[in-house]
Parts: C-alpha cells; sequence; structure tokens
C-alpha cells in the first residue's frame, strides 16, 4: 500500500510495516491549541464527474469533480484537514460497471474513482455495503489487499487507493480475522498555535475506524456466504477502540456506513449509529448509506428527530456527526478545536462546529468542477460512453418512474416480462419437478427522486441503447426465482405497500400519499394480466391488499409460484416475509440487467399493448375530505395521462423541500 509522506500511518494487524514511530510521536507542550477540520464524501457511487451516463448528458447536480472544488475551498479555509470517505464508493453508474464488468481494471491499474481519491489526497475510507456488490475477488483487487477466504486465489497485490481502508466488522471465516484492517492510526502534521499563541508544528495522532451494514450478509448472500461474517457494531468499536486508545490514538473518528435506529439494538442492525455514539471513546462520526442530509435543521427524517439527536448542531448523545447527502452533492465538515493538556488532545465539545456544504448554490447554480478531476478519467469517460450507446432495440412509448407510485409500469412491465421469460425458459431446460408452477415476477422502480428530479428512470421513445437498460435496471442485481405460495405471495405484497401512508378519508388537511422512509426499490410490484389486487390506503401497513385475484377467482392461501427477482430480495434484503434465502430455486449466473437486454434484442420493438399495459394493482377506490400528495419532477402531468393515470393533476411547480421538485395530486375516488 502507499503512504502518503506527509504523515505516518499506523495500520491494526501489520505493525511489521511500519517502524516505531508509530507508537511514538513528539507530545506538543500544555496548552496548544488546533483546529483541525474533518473532511466527509460518503455515497459517491461512482460518480466520478457530473455526467448522467443514462441520458448521455453532462449533469452538474452532482458528482466528484464538483466535490473536489469544495475540498479546495475547506483547504484554503483551513490549515488543517483529513478527508475522509465513507464508502459506496465504487459502484452505482455505468462507468462503475464497464470497468467492473465489461473491461475489467487490471490488477497494475488503479480504478477511475481511486486515481482522482489519489489526486485529492484523502486520508482514508471505510466500506459500504455496496462495494460487496461486484464479490470480494474484485473488491480485494481494486482495493489493494489480499483477502484470505475461502475460494479465493490472489497470487499478489493489486494496485489499490493510497490511503488506508478500514473496516472493523466484517471477519473471513477462514483465518477470523478483518477483512480489512479494522482501524488505522494517522499521525497528522498541523500548524497549531503554543499557550503563548505562537504559530507551532505539532502532531495528532487520529484513529480511524471503519463500520458496513452487517446485513451485507442478506443483500450480497452470493458472493459472502462461507467467506466473512459480520458482527454488531457496537460489539465491534468497543473491541477496537480501548486498543486504539492504548496505541496513542489522541481522537477517533468513526467512518460507520449507516444511519440512525433507536429501535432495539441487535447486532444485525443496519443503521445501528444512535447506538454507536454512546460507545465511549468516539469523538467524531462521519455517517452514509441513507442518502440523507445531516446537519439539516428543516429535515423531516425520522431518523433526525430521534431523542438525542440534534439536527441544528450536528450532535448525536453529544458526538459531533455529519451526513454529506449522496453523489458528491455536498461535503460534510466537522471542525474540531483541539487544546493538549500535556499528555494528549482534548476536543473542545463547546466550540466544535458541523456543517454540509453544498455544490449547488442556487437554484441552478453550482460551483465549478474541477477540471482536473476529468482529465485523470478522460479515458474511462469516453471509453463508457462508446460502450453505453451500443444499440439493442427500440421503443415505441416513453418509459419513466415518475409516476411508479401511483401505477406507472412504462418502465417496470418489461423487466417483469424479461424475467418471467428467462425462469420459465430456465425451468424448462433444468427444473422440470417445477414445470407446472405458474412463474411471476417482482420489480421495483429503483429511482425515485430521492436525489432530485434528475433522478428518475426516463427512457424516451425510439433506439434503445445499452445505457437505456442500464437505467431501466439501475443494479448489478443476479436474477434469483423463488417458491411461494399464495400466503406468501400477499405477504410480498403487503411489504410492498408500507410504502404508503395511511390516509385518513375525513381528514381536510393535505396528506402525504409516500412514505419516505420506505425507499422505492422496496415497492415491489407485479406486473401480470393474471393477478389483480388494490391496495386500501386507509388500512393499517400489513392489512392493505384486498381483492388479490388469480386468473379472475380469489387467489387460494396455498397455489405455488415461481416468483422471478433478484438476489438482494430472495436473499433478505428489505425484510420481506419468508424471503430469507430458503425458498430460493434458482441462482442465476445471469444478472438481471442483462437478462433484459436479451429479451429487448429479441423483441426488437417494444409497444405500449405488449409490454406497459399489465398493470395488476390499483388503489382501492376511497373519497377523501382533503388532497392527497405526492412529489415528483415538474411537468410531467402528460405522462401519467399517457399511462392512463388521469387521476393525477400538478398542484404546484415546487413543492418546498428545496430539490427542484413538483407538488403532485391523486384522486384516490377514480
Amino acid at each position: 500500500m502507499a503512504i502518503h509522506l506527509r504523515y505516518q500511518i499506523c495500520i491494526a494487524l501489520a505493525p511489521a510495516l511500519f517502524s516505531a514511530s508509530c507508537f511514538a510521536a513528539k507530545a506538543p507542550a500544555a496548552g496548544t491549541t488546533a483546529t483541525l477540520a474533518v473532511l466527509e464524501t460518503t455515497d459517491l457511487h461512482s460518480n466520478l464527474v457530473g455526467y448522467d451516463y443514462y441520458k448521455l448528458a453532462p449533469e452538474p447536480s452532482h458528482g466528484l469533480d464538483r466535490t473536489a472544488t469544495l475540498i479546495h475551498q475547506a483547504r484554503k479555509e483551513f490549515p488543517n484537514t483529513l478527508l475522509l470517505d465513507n464508502g459506496d464508493t465504487i459502484q452505482g453508474t455505468a462507468l462503475a460497471d464497464y470497468q467492473a464488468l465489461v473491461q475489467p481494471v487490471g490488477c497494475g491499474e488503479t480504478l477511475g474513482i481511486y486515481k482522482i481519491m489519489n489526486a485529492l489526497k484523502y486520508d482514508g475510507a471505510g466500506i459500504g455495503n455496496h462495494e460487496f456488490n461486484y464479490g470480494l475477488a474484485y473488491l480485494g483487487q481494486v482495493t489493494g489487499s489480499r483477502f484470505r477466504v475461502a475460494g479465493l486465489d490472489q497470487p499478489k497485490r493489486c494496485a489499490g487507493p493510497a490511503f488506508p481502508t478500514v473496516l472493523a466488522n466484517v471477519y473471513s471465516a477462514k483465518t477470523r480475522q478483518p477483512l480489512f484492517s479494522p482501524y488505522a492510526i494517522i499521525d497528522k502534521q498541523v500548524e497549531a498555535l503554543d499557550a503563548r499563541g505562537k504559530p507551532v508544528k505539532a502532531t495528532v495522532r487520529v484513529g480511524i475506524i471503519g463500520f458496513a451494514p452487517p446485513t451485507i450478509m442478506e443483500w450480497d448472500k452470493r458472493w459472502l456466504e462461507g467467506r466473512v461474517y459480520t458482527t454488531g457494531v457496537v460489539e465491534a468499536a468497543q473491541q477496537y477502540i480501548p486498543e486504539m486508545k492504548r496505541k496513542g490514538a489522541d481522537l477517533v473518528i468513526a467512518i460507520s456506513h449507516g444511519g440512525l435506529d433507536a429501535a432495539p439494538y441487535t447486532p444485525n442492525m443496519e443503521n445501528a449509529n444512535w447506538y454507536l455514539a454512546k460507545v465511549p471513546g468516539i469523538d467524531a462520526m462521519l455517517l452514509g448509506h441513507s442518502h440523507q442530509l445531516f446537519p439539516s435543521a428543516d429535515s423531516t427524517a425520522p431518523q433526525f428527530n430521534l431523542p438525542g439527536v440534534d439536527k441544528v448542531k450536528g450532535l448525536v448523545h453529544g458526538v459531533p456527526t455529519v451526513m454529506a447527502n449522496l453523489w458528491g452533492k455536498h461535503l460534510g465538515v466537522v471542525q474540531l478545536q483541539l487544546k493538549h493538556d500535556g499528555k494528549r488532545w482534548q476536543v473542545a465539545q463547546d466550540k466544535t462546529r458541523v456543517e454540509a456544504r453544498a455544490a449547488q448554490l442556487g437554484a441552478k447554480a453550482w460551483v465549478e468542477a474541477d477540471p482536473a478531476v476529468m482529465a485523470l478519467v478522460k479515458q474511462e469517460h469516453e471509453a463508457t460512453i462508446r460502450y453505453v450507446k451500443t444499440p439493442v432495440g427500440a421503443t415505441e412509448f416513453r418509459m419513466s418512474s415518475y409516476f411508479a407510485d401511483v401505477g406507472d409500469i412504462s418502465a417496470l412491465q418489461v423487466i417483469n416480462q424479461a424475467q418471467t421469460e428467462y425462469v420459465r425458459t430456465y425451468v424448462a431446460a433444468n427444473l422440470p419437478q417445477y414445470k407446472d408452477l405458474p412463474v411471476l415476477s417482482m420489480t421495483a422502480p429503483f429511482k425515485s427522486g430521492v436525489a432530485g428530479p434528475a433522478d428518475f428512470t426516463d427512457v424516451k421513445a425510439g433506439d434503445l441503447a445499452l445505457n437505456n437498460a442500464a437505467d431501466l435496471y439501475l443494479y448489478p442485481n443476479a436474477l434469483y426465482a423463488v417458491k411461494v405460495n399464495g400466503a406468501g405471495l400477499k405477504a410480498w405484497l403487503e411489504k410492498s405497500a408500507q410504502r404508503f401512508n395511511t390516509i385518513d378519508p375525513s381528514r381536510r388537511e393535505a396528506q402525504q400519499l409516500v412514505n419516505l422512509a420506505v425507499p422505492s426499490y422496496n415497492f415491489d410490484s407485479l406486473t401480470a394480466p393474471d393477478v389483480t389486487y388494490e391496495i386500501d390506503l386507509t388500512r393499517a401497513p400489513g392489512e392493505r391488499i384486498r381483492n388479490l385475484a388469480w386468473r379472475g377467482k380469489p387467489l387460494a392461501p396455498e397455489q405455488e409460484f415461481l416468483v422471478a427477482t433478484n438476489n438482494y430480495r430472495a436473499s433478505g434484503g428489505g425484510h420481506f416475509p419468508g424471503l430469507d434465502g430458503s425458498k430460493t430455486v434458482i441462482a442465476s449466473p445471469d444478472n438481471s440487467r442483462e437478462v433484459m437486454i436479451a429479451y429487448v434484442r429479441d423483441a426488437k420493438r417494444l409497444t405500449r399493448a405488449a409490454h406497459a399495459s399489465a398493470r395488476s394493482w390499483r388503489f382501492a377506490p376511497v373519497k377523501t375530505a382533503g388532497p392527497v400528495l405526492f412529489s415528483s419532477a415538474p411537468g410531467m402531468l402528460e405522462l401519467a395521462h399517457e399511462a392512463g393515470l388521469h387521476n393525477i393533476s400538478q398542484v404546484a411547480p415546487d413543492d418546498g423541500r428545496g430539490k427542484g421538485m413538483a407538488l403532485y395530486a391523486i384522486d384516490l375516488s377514480q
């Protein structure tokens, strides 16, 4: 691993690589003070530059090239900075897929995103759940690691980032040792003031420790089962933080890829950082995964309105905490005011400041992109564009997810059709014992405006290329099929229907349709002419699916099906009832996107009648005293009407949430 010359790094489990200076830095005099600005990026998802490979157009609202400008500005403002990344870094765009799957990066080559991070002189990084999406062999290669896990042969260490990558709660099942170094201690040279106010040079020993959601074992089961295991975030912190302190860490920065949840703690908790903040010894937390902004005084996110959470000052149980949104839209800044007591640095909590700085300056204004970033990855960028222009077919209608929450299946049915056809063919060739079972398919709208109006699937009518396929199916999931009965299918749909709030018909005040705490990728739906059902929004979650019918008759609880889905859902992702990996009958080596591309190539031309008209579900009719509202991109009402949704109207061009989204209403009586 390359080491920055401007400081010494001490990494756990590898003491032989470093000198004794790792454990003996000269202490500053008592009374010395310094400000250390800890900078965070998170959930970059390989948005190297502000470009949308699905729409083949520049997109100024995101990209590490603009975050780079924020980083440069912060370094001019603060003489002492520590730049860290929270994870979900190497996956998420067509460029990422190109480097991982199409033209795999070589052992001696540095991954595009790491080229940029090296140039920006990142000091360290954590690991997110999406780092595991391409498998352990790829992750080990691009991070310059040698994982000692079953079934993996890595004869040599490949090129990786020039900074330490830390992860404390994922272990090799073979060695019972952490997959990555659980922590690193960085001897950071800083500009300080002595007790008389005279400028001096000093050393701050900063420990960084990383955590990933333990739920990776469900989400990427096909890659991880039998090879690694996880421990709880809190348990890992309790194990390693005292060790970091014993080895001389003045400060401990927790890089935890997760959000906040005050539900009873378990070692498998996805968002355990409300509890992590209570572990003694943590001086600051850098969060991610939830794709939210913290601190934010106006945030309505439930996780930021928990007891002990100060969403204005950016504190969780008194610990300075930041979450810098996603895709490089913000830069997290935690200003730690330090004072040395003669033995070690102490943080003046009352003087600490936390903020998330936006790359967007106004309604249509952003900081300038750093041109050096594009120069570093120009070759990868242009190769990706050439690749995604590969033609695959054509469509006579526009496929979008702007109104997927209210019934538009234009971007969903072709996925379900492709998955259904694949499973039928697979069963006929390989699983004759299931030949008499009907085959269904579930899919969900992956893009629903979380990051703003550009964050929707939108494939225009006309020729289709690979970039359109990537827009329709965002993730590199594998196609799986599970065996469920009618009762299990109903439970699946009930879980999906949690996407919506419960509506009180008698309420005259406006009510929000969508429960934003439930991501759109957990809103699975069928698009099969043989299945129909209603979602009754007046009922509590778990009691909403009505009139579920199979071929015109009430669905029998014992009726069995094969349901096509993806590895994430089949293995327990989203915690759907009964889906824990035990019902999987097909674990395909083919990913869902490739299956869809092959289907479109065979179909040649998609039509609305054949590929976007089999809507299985409706909202149960109910007349409400007041409006029922939801948000989507502005100016898209015509698309709702083209999809047959004539009960939709646009109420206002701006929903007031600051993301540029419009406010729409749905008449549930129609």
